[in-house]
């Protein structure tokens, strides 16, 4: 096995790959209405962890340049191709590495101010920067990247041989958008940019770098190989910790590979930690972690090399073990409304929606997909919870509970419809009307439409009162939604500038419960 800053060294799936599908659960969750300080903690957390493997990745693809440096120098005729296709590749990354670059400073400004610094963000929660840099007209830098991210994805993929890595790279640098109600309409810088917190914006980025470093090194593997780089003697000996996750929940399994660089399979080296011997003959260690917080593996291998001699090196490996965590939100609102539909998202960092198990006390929950749920509480005034728990590693865990007031539907507010004229509705709720359009419309209608919601309501009855000169009123009632013949005359009769009223107008929602609203509706004819 070749050392790993060797330009050839192939690895399956690493921890960099590992949490950058963990970042995009943690996304999915953020596209809920209500951020948290919480989860913009945890972008933080996976800006930080991407910077980390982004700097590794960039460590070993300089060590490759230097690598073709060195041969260039030794034989460059027969280098020489490989050496200027490496120095393409290493230009376009760049340019693209450093346009994300820019951007994340220009969104960390525009949301901080002048002084602000992208790895202290203050104003994480900020929505409009991100949607000002790359969206505002004219000076949006959203098109820019897009047009960037495909360019560098078709150029690269070109240089990548094996099939399965060009789909890989294919996928990470996809500027594709899902298609579902949500994203009807968008571009992808809308999609990705619009109304998004400055920390998620700025993971976004960093992410974006960390594909463009993992695009790169692949290339590189592949351009290296060609010139026999792999033939190069290993002369140093390193020990290295390969984690599959260095974030757990808490009560699942910390899983790491310690390995020691070029080492012959037929000769195993011997792995202490803590002092202790560990009997793995792949070198695979585990254990359970059951509190939460930072820690730290230490220990080291030792081997014996080709001269006989005792080799030993030191290990240390940082990981964090956090809290099980869920994320519940109602799409629509922060409380559930008693028979009424509530549209739920439910999601957990790390777990795919298919292994979530959702349950609610106070109501039914009815499962949509794709954590989606609809919410029907029964009991006005009560509580109704929700509890989420997750199938990860063979066993059931609860991840959460999330408790919600339950109210009645709010009173509806009645309106007329009528054509715009364009195929459009309006919707007249009081003032000045023309005779006209009065004429024209036959039925009451009511809904609650605040611009968080709109729910239809049903109009049971209504009254509709004039005046004459002399002040005396003249109700006439209608007993469903329709205006009745005597209320349409009533109407033909009415001069412009007269007024009348609709009142004691009765409703049934959703819930089913009717409703008399209050205050009445003020009518001029114009």
């Amino acid at each position: 096995m070749l050392a790993p800053y060797m330009p050839v060294k192939k690895r399956p799936i690493s921890p960099r790959q590992k949490m950058i599908n963990l970042m995009y659960v943690v996304l999915m969750a953020m596209l809920a209405l209500n951020v948290s300080s919480d989860v913009l903690n945890g972008f933080s957390l996976v800006d930080k962890s991407l910077q980390t493997t982004t700097k590794n990745a960039s460590q070993v693809n300089e060590g490759i340049y230097d690598d073709f440096e060195e041969q260039m120098k030794a034989n460059p005729k027969k280098v020489k191709e490989w050496y200027d296709k490496a120095q393409v590749v290493r230009q376009m990354s760049d340019s693209l590495f450093d346009l994300a670059e820019e951007l994340k400073e220009l969104i960390v400004k525009k949301s901080d101010g002048d002084d602000g610094d992208v790895t202290d963000i203050k104003n994480r929660e900020d929505l409009e920067a991100a949607t000002s840099v790359m969206l505002a007209p004219g000076t949006g830098r959203g098109r820019m990247l897009y047009n960037g991210i495909n360019s560098y994805r078709e150029r690269i993929i070109q240089m990548v041989t094996d099939s399965a890595q060009r789909r890989i790279i294919a996928s990470n640098l996809s500027t594709d958008v899902p298609t579902s109600v949500r994203t009807l309409g968008k571009n992808w810088q809308e999609y990705m940019f619009e109304s998004m917190p400055t920390a998620a914006a700025v993971t976004l980025l960093t992410k974006l770098q960390s594909d463009v470093r993992y695009a790169e090194g692949e290339v590189l593997h592949g351009l290296a190989s060609n010139i026999g780089v792999k033939d190069i003697r290993v002369n140093e000996l390193n020990a290295y910790v390969i984690p599959s996750a260095q974030t757990v929940v808490q009560g699942g399994k910390f899983s790491a590979q310690i390995l020691m660089a070029a080492v012959d399979t037929t000769n195993r080296p011997t792995i202490y930690i803590g002092g202790q011997k560990i009997n793995s003959d792949r070198g695979i260690y585990e254990t359970v972690c059951s509190r939460t917080g930072d820690f730290n593996l230490v220990g080291y291998i030792e081997m014996m090399n080709a001269q006989g001699e005792l080799v030993r090196r030191n290990f240390e490996q940082k990981y964090t073990v956090v809290a099980p965590s869920a994320t519940v939100s109602a799409d629509l609102m922060n409380v559930l409304y008693a028979g009424y539909d509530n549209p739920m998202s439910v999601s957990v960092p790390g777990v795919s929606t298919s292994q979530l198990q959702v349950s609610m006390s106070g109501g039914g929950l009815t499962p949509k997909g794709d954590g989606k749920f609809i919410a029907r509480p029964t009991q006005v005034g009560g509580e109704a919870v929700i509890t989420v728990a997750a199938k990860t590693e063979g066993r059931v865990q609860e991840m959460g509970k999330f408790t919600f007031r339950v109210r009645k539907l709010p009173d509806p507010t009645a309106f007329i419809a009528y054509s715009d004229g364009q195929g459009g509705e309006n919707r007249f709720k009081g003032g000045k009307i023309s005779k006209q359009v009065l004429m024209s419309v036959n039925t009451l209608g009511a809904a609650v439409d605040d611009g968080l919601l709109n729910i239809p309501f049903r109009v049971t009855g209504f009254e509709t009162v004039s005046y004459d000169r002399m002040g005396n009123a003249f109700p006439v009632v209608s007993e469903s939604a329709d205006f009745t013949e005597r209320q349409k005359s009533m109407i033909r009769g009415l001069t412009r500038g007269k007024r009348f009223f609709i009142t004691r107008i009765k409703a049934i929602g959703p819930d089913g419960v009717e409703r008399t609203l209050d205050g009445a509706m003020d009518v001029t004819v114009n």
